[in-house]
């Protein structure tokens, strides 16, 4: 198993009163889950940390449900998928039955790394690049309506970076009873960086300056995080700002299954 480094960080922004951002990171699992909430005083803040807590929560859940002798059987991806649909279903639930609470989403974006691998799910526009090889790559997709203009060849990606409606999300939990959720597996080399990031800091700065800030912190993470929040606040920080960096490292040796590490047996 490929070893990991993670730094994390959020910040309220020079404008908004509250962070409605959520995040949480776990080196001993090797996930890290971001999630933006939306709606309603305070209550984006409900949905997002909902959110976090519950992919983390069925997650461990589905590891800790077999033996020692038996591996899960659902895929990392799958349990990913699990985790977020459940999410979802708590998100949509509590909205309906706490009237200070309706309206209330948010997006999210998890990866889950483990030998050598990277498992993805995402909603919303939240995002997960990778940098590699001194390049910069998106690898989840904006659900919002400015990437449906653009997809279908109504605005050009310069014109969708200026437009008013670039933060109107076409999904998020905890908006519907059911969801549509992007989940995908990819292969980790050492050396890779991987940023987790609410819009508010790719609203504020373009690929180019994040692809820099990368390449000058590869080696020193919390530098990292502390000069892309910084320079998103300086560029305006309309909005709430968090983001996580992974850097996949060197494996020392073969290691046991993730259920063993975890608990022990």
């Amino acid at each position: 198993m490929s070893h990991i480094c993670i730094s994390a960080r959020s910040d309220t922004g020079s404008v908004r009163e509250h962070n409605e951002d959520n995040f949480g990171s776990r080196d001993d699992l090797g996930l890290v889950v971001l999630a933006d909430g939306m709606g309603g005083y305070q209550a984006g803040e409900v949905a997002s940390a909902i959110a976090v807590t519950t992919v983390y929560q069925v997650v461990e859940q589905l590891l800790g449900a077999h033996d020692s002798d038996s591996e899960t059987p659902y895929s990392h991806e799958e349990m990913l998928y699990r985790a977020v649909r459940h999410a979802n279903r708590l998100i949509y639930e509590t909205a309906l039955d706490d009237k200070e609470c309706r309206g209330m989403g948010t997006t999210l974006t998890a990866g889950w790394f483990d030998n050598g691998r990277l498992s993805i799910a995402h909603v919303g526009d939240s995002r997960l690049y990778r940098y590699r090889g001194y390049q910069l790559d998106l690898l989840s997709k904006d659900h919002t309506i400015v990437q449906e203009l653009v997809d279908n060849g109504f605005y050009s990606r310069e014109e969708a970076k200026h437009s008013a409606q670039r933060n109107i999300v076409t999904r998020a939990l905890g908006v519907g009873s059911s969801l549509e959720i992007d989940t995908r597996e990819l292969e980790t080399l050492p050396g890779d960086i991987y940023l987790l990031c609410s819009d508010g800091l790719n609203d504020m700065l373009d690929d180019r300056e994040i692809s820099n800030i990368l390449r000058r912190s590869s080696t020193d993470l919390d530098y990292g995080i502390d000069e892309l929040i910084d320079k998103a606040i300086a560029n305006g920080g309309h909005d709430n700002v968090t983001v996580i960096l992974v850097r996949v490292g060197e494996g020392a040796s073969p290691s046991p299954s993730l259920f063993r590490r975890l608990f022990g047996r």
